[in-house]
């Protein structure tokens, strides 16, 4: 029991800190800003595309900005590291509460093999005691149902953020490629025009009849 207390406290402030972080990142969320950035990129102004971006705290806004900032380099390759950063937040301790579905179910059958020993180590003694071979099966019940509780507890929480990650994962990506595949069709779109204008510059005018 004393190992599986501070696993309980641990499992509880991740719980409770991952929460709040959630919650935090659903009042950064700027749907309105995502569709401005999104129409200057399809007119190909990115200046303010990226003016935008920087000026809000949504993180897909924040990745289209460090990917934009980049876009002479590598956009593609600047985008994903700025991914990559957000999802690494999004996923912090997600792995302790991995860890904690594992391990405490590991620590209660540990209490539950000890306190069936302390019971069978009284049956060996001249005194016996019933209520220390009572005690010894009590701790040793305490201990699993104590262990599984917190392993109940700490798998559903994995589940949930679990499922917020990739859902925020899905979002950055879908994020992602709506600015690469706009700003490639307005590059496009621009050299398009500023060939036409060039050839049309270029073709001599035929003299009247």
């Amino acid at each position: 029991m004393w190992l599986i207390l501070p696993l309980s406290l641990v499992t509880i402030s991740v719980i409770l800190e991952r929460a709040f972080w959630w919650a935090v990142h659903r009042r950064k969320r700027d749907n309105a800003k995502l569709d401005q950035v999104y129409a200057f990129l399809e007119d190909g102004n990115v200046i303010d595309a990226s003016t935008i971006a920087r000026q809000s705290h949504d993180p897909r806004l924040q990745v289209i900005y460090h990917g934009l900032n980049h876009h002479h380099a590598s956009l593609e390759g600047a985008l994903q590291i700025a991914a990559g950063i957000e999802l690494e937040r999004a996923g912090r301790f997600v792995v302790v509460l991995d860890t904690v579905v594992t391990l405490a179910p590991l620590l209660g059958l540990l209490g539950t093999v000890t306190g069936l020993m302390r019971a069978f180590f009284k049956l060996g003694d001249t005194e016996l005691s019933e209520q220390a071979i009572t005690g010894g099966i009590a701790e040793a019940l305490i201990a699993t149902a104590c262990g599984l509780s917190i392993a109940v507890i700490a798998l559903i929480a994995l589940n949930y953020f679990a499922a917020r990650v990739a859902k925020f994962q899905f979002e950055l990506q879908t994020a992602a490629t709506n600015t690469e595949v706009l700003l490639r069709t307005a590059i496009a779109t621009r050299d398009e025009l500023a060939r036409d204008k060039w050839l049309g510059a270029a073709t001599p005018v035929q003299p009247a009849a």
